[in-house]
């Protein structure tokens, strides 16, 4: 049984993890036989949105460690204390959290910071030989962490202003169909658009399907 870290960002869209998302990953790991071991670094989001308005709220502090569980009925783990070598795969749901919490692309954009705890976990899953997937708006963290000379393959969909921030941090954006995946096998690195593009919730569990059953494929 293969164990894959899904690292999470907090519990909502548009303040944390896009919960679509995270549940089609989550049941696309079970039924593929995976064991899931989910994380998220501790310490405050760096808003609350009220998400019947749609606006952030003043004066609410939320831990995006204590909002991921959650998702997870409570079963989480502090992504400090989760070493690589624990896990055989790595999959990030996206979300605005993922651009907020994880790093701070929605501040920032292609200047953006990857969260310390994030940034050591994924390097660490690489050197490691552990493939690493990413849906929605999470590739970013992937363009930021290892874009450079080896200009690694990822997508977010089609939407050219965050494609043209993704190649600023070098690596290469591909456009993609939200059922669909791009796999950078050399890199170890697959992504898929998700709620960057899909405009239903079937094609988000698509793309999480193929994303997962990929990912597994290429775990050590």
């Amino acid at each position: 049984m293969k164990k894959i870290a899904v690292v999470l960002s907090g519990c909502g869209v548009y303040d944390g993890t896009e919960i679509h998302e995270a549940c089609a990953a989550l049941l696309a790991l079970r039924r593929a036989g995976a064991e899931i071991v989910a994380c998220a670094p501790a310490g405050p989001q760096l808003h609350v949105v009220d998400h019947l308005r749609g606006v952030p709220t003043t004066g609410e502090v939320r831990d995006i460690l204590v909002e991921s569980a959650r998702l997870v009925r409570g079963g989480i783990r502090p992504l400090v204390g989760l070493a690589a070598s624990e896990v055989d795969g790595v999959l990030l749901p996206g979300g605005f959290g993922a651009a907020k919490n994880l790093c701070t692309f929605a501040t920032e954009g292609a200047a953006c910071r990857v969260h310390p705890e994030v940034e050591t976990f994924l390097r660490e899953a690489r050197d490691q030989g552990r493939p690493i997937a990413a849906m929605c708006i999470a590739p970013v963290i992937l363009a930021r962490v290892f874009g450079g000379g080896g200009k690694p393959r990822v997508t977010i969909g089609d939407d050219a202003a965050t494609a043209a921030l993704i190649e600023a941090m070098g690596a290469s954006h591909e456009v993609c169909a939200p059922t669909g995946i791009v796999v950078d096998d050399e890199a170890g690195l697959l992504t898929t658009p998700a709620y960057m593009l899909a405009t239903d919730l079937p094609e988000v569990f698509e793309g999480a399907e193929a994303l997962v059953k990929k990912l597994l494929t290429m775990c050590p």
